[in-house]
Formats: C-alpha cells, structure tokens, sequence
C-alpha cells in the first residue's frame, strides 16, 4: 500500500507540472513543488508515536562497530546480499530513462511539454497495477523468480523505448517499465523485510535505500554521457542490455533464495 500511495503521488505530480508548464510557465511548477511540501511537513507533526528502547551508542566507534556489523551480516545472507546488488544495478542503469526522458520527448519524439509530462506520467500508471497484484499477494513464496521476470521485461521495455519514434507507443512501453519495475523493487522489499532479523532490520533497509537511491545519481552520470558520446537510443539500449545480463546472474542465485524463503 506504501507503494500505492508513492506510485499515485508520480501519477499526480507530473500531471499537474505538465499542466502548470504549459499553461503558466516553469516558474509556477517550482511554486508548486514548494508548496507541496508544506502538507508533508504538517503530517510529520501530527504522527505521535510510542517511543521504543534503544540500546545507547557510547560513541563513534561504537556507532562504526555497528555499522561494519550491518555491513557483515548483509553480505553473509547470500538473499539479501543478491537482491541488494540486483536493486544497485536496477538503480544504476533500470532507471536511466528517467534522465534521458526529457532528449527523447524533446528530439526523437519532436515533442514539447506536454508530451514529456506524459511520458513522466505513464510509468507510475502502470506501477498502480503492480502495486494491486502485490496487494493481494500472500507470503513471498515465488516472488524471487518474480524479479527474475522483472528484470529482463525491464531491460526489453527499455530497448523498445529507445527503438520508439512514435508518442503513443512509448507511452504504452513506460506503462510496461513502470509496472516491472515496481514489481521489482516492492518484490525486493517483501522479501527481505521478511528474511531480515528484527535487531538489524534499520541498517539493513539503510543498504537497501543505498542500493535504490544512492547508484541513481551515478547511473544518470553514465546516461548522460552514453548519450552524448553515442546517442540517447543507443544509450538506453546498453542500459536494458545490462539490466537483462543482471537477470540471467541472478537466476543462477534463484535456489539458494529459494531454499531461504521456504523456511
């Protein structure tokens, strides 16, 4: 639901920054943005929530003890030690088209902002329908060989988007890369939040938003300057190569994982 709630809120936003660009300037799109996060903020004060013993920290190097423990343990759990590399390079490369978005709606689509607030939009729409699959989901059983899928339809959808000249065909293709994707990350997220013991659960999820978050900037650094030096498209398609290579390493992974999840 965490993730339907995110996936409606990139449904929304690029919308209304469209209509905003569009109608009354780039300006008033920053105005928006601003003020958006003035509800946010009002709703971090209204959480009230019951304060949990902590083991006190005597200091950094007990804090560095504390994180070279998160470190040995993510890497000693061959699940979450996979998956957490398998979630770096969908945010090292998976995500590429996000920062290319705005070359292929302006100069390979001849489109304007409009059309780049509908491609902005698509890939969270089809991320709703995802989110409702998992919804009704019971246990991770079977969600390892679900992100095996995910990823090579990732890497193909994004190939066939950089291979699109046409508007409403990449549209469709974002729809695809939105929805595979979240069935990545979410799938990722269960099954780790479920293998995780409860006393390293904090640091763990810190290496998983460092897998996600922290490659991304890198990775857009490698789009862009694949892009400059060779093209958007063929940028993007050495991007979807690599994220389908990613899928066929982490298959061989699939038994141990499994063995794990059954237990």
């Amino acid at each position: 639901m965490n993730s339907v709630m995110l996936s409606s809120s990139l449904v929304v936003g690029p919308a209304m920054g469209g209509i905003l660009i569009a109608t009354l300037g780039v300006k008033y799109c920053f105005l928006y943005d601003t003020l958006s996060y003035i509800p946010a903020i009002f709703t971090l004060l209204a959480m009230r929530l019951p304060a949990r013993p902590m083991q006190p920290l005597t200091g950094i190097s007990d804090t560095l003890e504390k994180l070279r423990e998160g470190f040995e343990y993510v890497w000693k759990f061959q699940p979450i030690r996979v998956i957490l590399l398998m979630l770096a390079l969908h945010g090292f490369v998976g995500m590429s088209h996000v920062a290319l978005m705005p070359v292929f709606a302006a100069k390979i689509l001849n489109g304007n902002a409009t059309t780049m607030a509908h491609l902005s939009t698509s890939a969270p729409i089809g991320s709703l329908f995802a989110c409702l699959y998992l919804s009704v989901r019971r246990g991770i059983v079977g969600l390892e060989r679900l992100i095996v899928v995910a990823q090579v339809l990732i890497g193909t959808s994004l190939i066939f988007f950089s291979l699109s000249r046409q508007v409403w065909l990449s549209i469709i293709i974002l729809v695809f890369v939105g929805c595979f994707s979240i069935l990545n990350i979410t799938s990722s997220n269960m099954i780790i939040q479920t293998l995780v013991t409860e006393d390293k659960r904090g640091r763990v999820m810190s290496f998983y938003a460092l897998a996600m978050v922290g490659t991304m900037p890198f990775g857009n650094l490698l789009a862009g300057t694949l892009a400059d030096n060779f093209g958007a498209t063929n940028a993007l398609i050495v991007c979807g190569s690599l994220i389908i290579l990613g899928a066929f390493w982490f298959s061989a992974q699939l038994p141990a994982v499994s063995r794990w999840i059954a237990r």
